[in-house]
């Protein structure tokens, strides 16, 4: 290689390396940070995992990959015959413990749901995530096969199908010969708003835990709630958080339990996300979790 061809090949590096800078491995990602710019701060390092709270998103696969408790897939089979596709982690414990069911996002069963079932289940909960869109997929397959259909395909599910499949899995769980007879439903974004849902749907669930979801519009649906409601928020996330009034609100009139946890810098998905926003994420992630864990031990016991 001659010295002008090494010349030419250093200029076109040099030109390129900004714009290699600013690429956004994230870009297309709902909760992704935006796009950074020549003048903007750069995008937030990945944060070091905190192994007392469930895995961000970036970190879910290798947790799981190291995780030492046990984990199964199960088909429960739906009143239609369809199978739903169900993961279930146990907690290392000699003692029965609470079933938590875990709701998944828009983005349907991922690694990333899983991770938080396994450190539900490290908490010391049996913990079940089922796929909600099984039979909705591709000859009958679920999340993994739809794709960019995703999103799409999960709000074509009604809060009544929702229920009725939380159903299957709860009965389920709670036969297993380890489960001590208490459930819980903990939801994250959709997912959040069908655990609020779900608490009005199952009159013997002992409690709901609804992570930046959406609470019922119909003043009718808190007269059926039995059980606390535990609501978990960042600041930043205005659409859902102008439903917290009227939760706040109708619970209230009916002297029934619901606290809502408001966690300031924060926004929507904050415990999947947590880099980014001057480290709020990862702050509201801790104290939330915690706030979890002190219910569903409350609950659960």
């Amino acid at each position: 290689m001659t010295r002008s061809t090494v010349a030419i090949v250093l200029t076109l590096l040099l030109s390129t390396a900004p714009v290699l800078a600013q690429a956004d491995p994230h870009a297309g990602h709902a909760h992704a940070a935006p796009a950074t710019t020549a003048t903007s701060a750069p995008a937030a390092a990945p944060l070091p995992p905190n192994e007392a709270i469930p895995p961000d998103a970036e970190g879910a696969k290798a947790a799981l990959a190291k995780s030492p408790r046990h984990g199964e897939w199960v088909d429960l089979k739906l009143a239609d015959g369809t199978k739903l596709l169900t993961w279930v982690v146990y907690p290392e414990s000699k003692a029965k413990a609470g079933v938590v069911l875990v709701i998944h996002e828009v983005y349907g069963l991922t690694d990333w749901v899983r991770g938080v079932a396994d450190q539900l289940a490290e908490d010391g909960f049996i913990a079940l995530a089922p796929d909600l869109l099984s039979g909705l997929g591709p000859n009958g397959g679920g999340t993994e096969g739809l794709g960019a259909d995703v999103t799409k395909t999960i709000r074509t599910l009604t809060p009544e199908q929702v229920a009725a499949r939380l159903d299957v899995v709860r009965d389920y769980a709670l036969k297993l010969p380890a489960a001590n007879g208490k459930s819980a439903s903990v939801g994250y974004c959709w997912g959040g708003s069908m655990s609020f849902a779900y608490a009005a749907a199952q009159p013997k669930l002992d409690g709901a835990v609804v992570y930046y979801g959406s609470s019922p519009a119909d003043a009718a649906a808190y007269a059926k709630i039995a059980a606390p409601v535990l609501g978990l928020y960042g600041a930043d996330d205005a659409r859902v958080n102008a439903t917290i009034p009227t939760a706040e609100a109708e619970m209230k009139k009916l002297g029934k339990p619901f606290a809502a946890n408001v966690y300031e810098g924060a926004g929507h998905g904050f415990l999947r996300q947590q880099a980014g926003r001057d480290g709020a994420n990862r702050k509201a992630a801790e104290k939330a979790w915690a706030a979890t864990l002190t219910f569903l031990r409350d609950r659960l016991k």
